[in-house]
């Protein structure tokens, strides 16, 4: 008993680690960087998104081995941080102070209103935004969230029909989130997940996601077959790619800076 117990706890995987380090990047200029050791990373990773910066270790990665990493990849990482800085055009959203949305690749007018609660609506003159005096910042930005993924699941339920007939089920589930790096995921079970940031572009790329991912319910790797199943049903898909290799950054960023994460 006390071998097979202790196979047991071997086999178990062992829980990512995650810390905060610093660095100075240039004199007088330190950031936070996240630490992360990974059982499941192959080699010291660095890497850079909207909340900052991140280091990845093997379990096997001594932490001198990830501070020397750092130090020899300074300059490349300050470039980064520029990128996301100049891509974060959006501001957080305030009180009569925010004046337009992005909403399907276009910045549309917004004005305020006095309201019994926060909500958004879209009326023909462009957004309304109702709340009350003393509303939160929280619920601003809930209502906002609330607003987007109402706009998202439209959307979603004008393209969806198009294309289940040719597929051999539909999803089990659908969830809008937000998401780091990927703009969709369908799992194993067939619950399929989206980028909230989606809305904020143009639709036909929502609408190529929403494609790529239900293509996988057919094939669940990225193999010719894969990819012939997206063509035939979305031809337009590398400009759609081009598009958020152009503008990804700034979507995600500026969802995630609007509605606080």
């Amino acid at each position: 008993m006390p071998g097979l117990l202790h196979r047991l706890i071997a086999t178990q995987p062992r829980p990512i680690e995650r810390d905060t380090i610093r660095l100075e990047l240039q004199p007088g200029r330190e950031i936070d960087i996240q630490r992360v050791r990974d059982p499941r990373a192959k080699r010291i990773k660095l890497s850079v998104d909207e909340r900052g910066a991140r280091l990845t270790l093997p379990m096997r990665a001594s932490l001198v081995s990830g501070d020397r990493f750092l130090r020899e990849h300074r300059q490349w990482l300050s470039l980064q941080l520029a990128k996301y800085a100049s891509d974060d055009s959006a501001a957080p959203l305030r009180r009569d102070q925010t004046a337009s949305l992005l909403l399907r690749g276009e910045e549309l007018p917004l004005s305020w209103t006095e309201g019994r609660y926060a909500r958004l609506e879209r009326q023909e003159r462009g957004l309304v935004f109702a709340a009350p005096a003393r509303a939160s910042e929280a619920s601003l930005r809930r209502a906002l969230r609330e607003f987007y993924e109402a706009e998202a699941r439209a959307d979603i339920g004008q393209w969806m029909p198009r294309y289940l007939p040719s597929l051999p089920r539909a999803p089990t589930r659908l969830r809008l989130k937000v998401m780091s790096s990927q703009w969709g995921s369908l799992s194993p079970d067939g619950s399929l997940a989206l980028d909230l940031a989606l809305v904020l572009g143009r639709p036909s790329a929502f609408e190529y996601v929403l494609v790529h991912e239900l293509c996988h319910l057919l094939h669940a790797d990225h193999s010719r077959n894969f990819w012939r199943e997206v063509e035939a049903r979305f031809p337009a898909w590398r400009d759609e790619r081009t598009y958020f290799h152009a503008h990804g950054r700034k979507l995600k960023s500026s969802l995630r800076t609007l509605l606080g994460d």
